[in-house]
């Protein structure tokens, strides 16, 4: 940086000088005199006159305008004298040096002049010399010219004439390279001079002599132990002896089959795919392509029908021979159907893949990048194929897993498992082995992975491959098997327990409100793909999740409500109400339903929500029931009955029907807790009242019923989402048991309100 500094100070001061000089000089910026510069008036002019300047201040300045000038003046004449100074003094020492280098050149010129001298006097007498050898040798010229052409000439008579000798000295030593060479030399002189006798007999041995050597490289060549380079080294020979380059490349690739078929068994044995992709690159793929290379240096060198013709030759020899190894990897992949660890698969499909490159650039016409490519994207639909079964699989595990615990006997002091976490863990597992698979699958797209630019790995593998052929596939099946659990009866769907369809509604539910749209989400996240085809929509997955959550909610509220209403049909069934006691107590089966309801509600309350009820009246436990259908209708048409003509019975009720909002047993049932059991309370409810009117009831049958109906009325009101229903339903019951009474004579309400007290 110093020396930097020094060096730009130097050059400011030269150019300082350099512009006192051009001032001194009358040059202006662009080397030429200036006009103004012939003014005499000018002092920095070179017609500056001193008497006329002075003439021109006193006429024209005041008396403290010249001292001023003179002040001026004698300051700038000071400062010139010390720039000159400076400038002397600065350049001293090159002074100096300049004085001693031109002495010194004074001294070196004086004896660069004398050897200057001597050399000129050295070339005279050189040029004197040889002008007299020339002169003297002038005659002889052609005469020496002539004989050594004929010296020439003989020598190469010589070489052919010992040409024979020469080859069979070659190839007894084993110099195939010297003896073609030297045959190759000669060649062409022998063809021409062939007519003559001498000519044509040494013609014709090297031409027996050569035809022995060809024989001989070409048993060289046809021999299995040859090296490649032995290989190349007959067959350049033999090219060079005029051998047909057709049929050298038939040979040469027939020889290179053998070597690449023998790779072909040794790669069967490998213990796991990457050991096989490995022997398959190691051996297969790296003499394919020094196969290749050798095969191209030695018939495909300069550009023509020759190199085409072998160029082609060698592309069907590489298709042909590699569909026997592409058959083999596929083979082999064919039975990595173990999907646990996706890695070492990817990493064998990646170095595979990776391998083909090498071959495809040295012959660009054969097929095995597309093959291999066509090989890894098989693999990858069959892995995305084997992930979609262990999905299902795990799944079907899961359900098992569900089944058991809910099937598992209870112990005494140990809380069964909760619907809850049987659902949380059902759930949980599930969406923990799609990040798991999704994860595996990704390995397929990752950045380091060399196929994972094509574009099926950025398009369709992606959309198609994952998103559609695994993921919603996979949501489909789930809804599929849930909803096989829903068969008719006398298939699956006859052993399903209950609460497992309870269970599985849930999840479905749960799907169609946040899981599907999380699972869908997180897959797109994963698996950017560019492909534009039609995928289908969150809507559609989650109306077929929220179908599948209702056929099944459906279903268990149709088995919940035939386990009651086959409770009901056994007790009503089994017992003679003709000849029955008077009623003391509420029938244990009674008892039995209210509390196996009443563990419904708990059960399905773990899963649903309570849902919305109508507003419930203050006497909504102490309904009581006529021995009629409507004790208003009764007293409104008693009067137009005379005792000669008795009330007819069925005729009130089918009244009352017509005047009562009709009851569908069997609707849809909504997501939650109310409606759920509403449906099960008004299926078991009906089957009762269908049992009732088939049996023929005495006096205390009929109040039996009564008494059950009122037990009944006391606790099932609170389940339900409207308490007429369930008061409607028992209404019916006991207005059917009085019609098929013998003699109808109902227990007094204070009566039964006491048995069911105390029941």
């Amino acid at each position: 940086m110093a020396t930097t500094a020094g060096t730009e100070e130097e050059e400011g001061k030269r150019r300082k000088a350099h512009g006192m000089l051009k001032l001194y000089y009358g040059i202006n910026d662009e080397g030429k005199s200036s006009e103004k510069l012939l003014d005499p008036t000018d002092i920095d002019g070179v017609h500056f006159n001193p008497e006329h300047y002075l003439t021109k201040l006193r006429k024209e300045k005041s008396l403290p305008e010249l001292m001023d000038i003179e002040a001026d003046m004698v300051r700038q004449i000071r400062a010139l004298d010390s720039d000159m100074q400076t400038l002397v003094y600065e350049n001293y020492n090159k002074f100096i040096s300049a004085t001693d280098t031109i002495r010194k050149m004074k001294n070196d010129f004086k004896k660069m002049e004398d050897e200057m001298d001597g050399l000129a006097t050295n070339m005279a007498v050189i040029t004197e010399f040889s002008a007299r050898i020339s002169s003297t040798l002038q005659e002889r010229h052609q005469h020496i010219t002539k004989l050594s052409g004929v010296h020439t000439l003989l020598r190469k008579l010589q070489f052919l004439f010992e040409l024979p000798a020469r080859l069979k000295k070659c190839i007894e030593l084993g110099a195939y390279v010297q003896a073609v060479s030297y045959h190759a030399k000669a060649r062409s002189v022998l063809h021409q001079y062939q007519h003559m006798p001498s000519f044509h007999g040494i013609q014709t041995d090297c031409q027996a002599i050569m035809a022995g050597l060809a024989d001989t490289l070409r048993q060289r060549f046809r021999d299995p132990s040859s090296s490649p380079q032995n290989l190349s080294e007959c067959v350049e020979l033999l090219l060079s002896l005029e051998e047909p380059a057709h049929l050298l490349c038939d040979e040469f690739l027939a020889h290179g089959r053998g070597r690449l078929a023998s790779h072909l068994s040794e790669i069967e044995g490998a213990s796991d795919i990457l050991e096989f992709v490995d022997r398959g690159c190691g051996g297969f793929i790296s003499d394919a392509c020094l196969l290749a290379a050798s095969y191209q240096s030695l018939f495909c060198k300069e550009p023509g029908s020759t190199a085409q013709m072998a160029e082609e030759k060698l592309t069907k020899f590489l298709d042909e021979l590699s569909e026997g190894y592409f058959d083999l990897v596929e083979k082999r992949l064919r039975e990595e159907k173990n999907p646990g660890d996706n890695s070492l698969l990817v990493r064998a499909l990646d170095r595979f893949h990776r391998r083909l490159q090498a071959p495809s650039k040295l012959v660009p016409g054969c097929s095995f990048n597309r093959r291999g490519t066509e090989i890894v994207v098989r693999a990858a639909q069959e892995r995305l194929s084997q992930y979609l079964q262990a999905l299902k699989d795990f799944f079907q595990v899961c359900i098992t897993d569900v089944r058991q615990a809910l099937a598992a006997p209870r112990v005494p002091g140990k809380e069964a498992p909760a619907l809850g976490d049987l659902l949380s863990m059902l759930s949980g597992s599930v969406l923990n082995q799609i990040k798991s698979v999704l994860a595996s699958v990704h390995l397929f797209t990752a950045k380091d992975v060399a196929f994972s630019d094509k574009p099926y790995f950025k398009g369709e593998f992606c959309s198609q491959g994952v998103r559609e052929g695994l993921i919603v596939a996979f949501i489909k099946s789930v809804c599929q098997t849930a909803r096989q659990f829903c068969d008719s009866p006398g298939e699956k769907g006859a052993n399903t327990p209950p609460l497992l369809l309870l269970l599985l509604s849930r999840l479905c539910l749960d799907y169609e409100t946040s899981t599907i749209s999380y699972i869908l989400t997180l897959t797109d996240e994963q698996f950017l793909g560019q492909d534009h085809s039609p995928v289908t929509p969150v809507s559609t997955l989650c109306s077929l999740a929220r179908s599948t959550a209702q056929t099944l909610l459906n279903q268990y509220v149709k088995s919940q409500g035939l386990v009651i209403s086959q409770m009901l049909r056994k007790s009503v069934e089994t017992r003679d109400w003709v000849t029955t006691i008077e009623p003391r107590n509420v029938r244990a089966v009674m008892k039995r339903v209210v509390e196996d309801i009443t563990g419904v509600d708990v059960q399905v309350g773990l899963l649903y929500e309570e849902g919305v009820r109508k507003a419930h009246s203050s006497d909504s436990s102490k309904r009581t029931f006529s021995v009629y259908s409507s004790s208003r209708l009764q007293g409104r048409y008693a009067q137009s009955y005379t005792p000669s003509a008795p009330l007819d019975t069925n005729l009130l009720s089918n009244i009352q029907k017509l005047f009562s909002e009709r009851i569908d047993i069997f609707s849809t049932v909504q997501f939650n807790k109310v409606s759920i059991l509403t449906g099960i309370i008004k299926i078991s409810l009906k089957t009762f009242l269908e049992c009732v009117r088939l049996r023929t009831f005495g006096r205390f049958g009929l109040q039996q019923i009564q008494v059950d109906c009122h037990y009944l009325q006391l606790y099932l009101w609170r389940f339900v989402s409207d308490e007429n229903l369930v008061h409607c339903l028992l209404d019916e019951v006991v207005g059917s048991a009085a019609h098929r009474c013998l003699d109808p004579a109902p227990m007094e309400q204070s009566v039964i309100e006491v048995i069911c007290e105390r029941g």
